[in-house]
């Protein structure tokens, strides 16, 4: 297997695994934070975004329009120019619609949530804080989803035209 190709399908990969992991958020924790309290919202959403800062996240989250531009950029020199622009135009889709959407919805959201002192917070505030925050987040985290789906479409045309 060719670099190109070997880059490529690990392209596809790391923008299949973003894909999967928006995806099982959103057919599996938001359905299940929607029927708990708002304390135990709260408290949950604090500690998943905390937690979700870690190697392997991060890694695969801003590493995927990396691999997706080298692959890109072999393909290209490859000569398998369709392929190269589908990459690329996989890469730019990802910045806009998952880093771009995360950065500036999602994760204003979560420093906001995580902001909110639970020890201290009475639970009609609690219920204002989750008020102000469920529904937006669940909203941009569809987008980021749909937008990284669609990425992955892209990415698997790439690979499947690639020589």
């Amino acid at each position: 297997m060719s670099s190109a190709a070997a880059t490529t399908v690990a392209a596809l990969v790391v923008t299949g695994l973003m894909a999967g992991l928006w995806f099982a958020w959103m057919v599996s924790v938001i359905p299940g934070t929607r029927v708990v309290d708002d304390h135990t919202y709260v408290t949950t959403m604090q500690n998943i975004n905390r937690e979700i800062i870690n190697p392997p996240f991060i890694i695969a989250f801003v590493g995927t329009p990396i691999v997706l531009v080298v692959a890109g950029i072999l393909q290209w020199r490859a000569g398998n120019t369709r392929s190269g622009a589908l990459l690329f135009t996989a890469a730019g889709a990802y910045v806009v619609g998952v880093l771009g959407v995360t950065a500036g919805g999602n994760v204003p959201l979560n420093n906001t949530l995580d902001a909110v002192p639970l020890a201290d917070t009475s639970l009609s505030e609690l219920s204002q804080a989750r008020d102000n925050y469920e529904q937006p987040w669940n909203r941009f985290h569809a987008l980021r989803t749909v937008a990284n789906l669609g990425v992955f479409a892209v990415a698997l045309v790439a690979t499947v035209d690639a020589d």
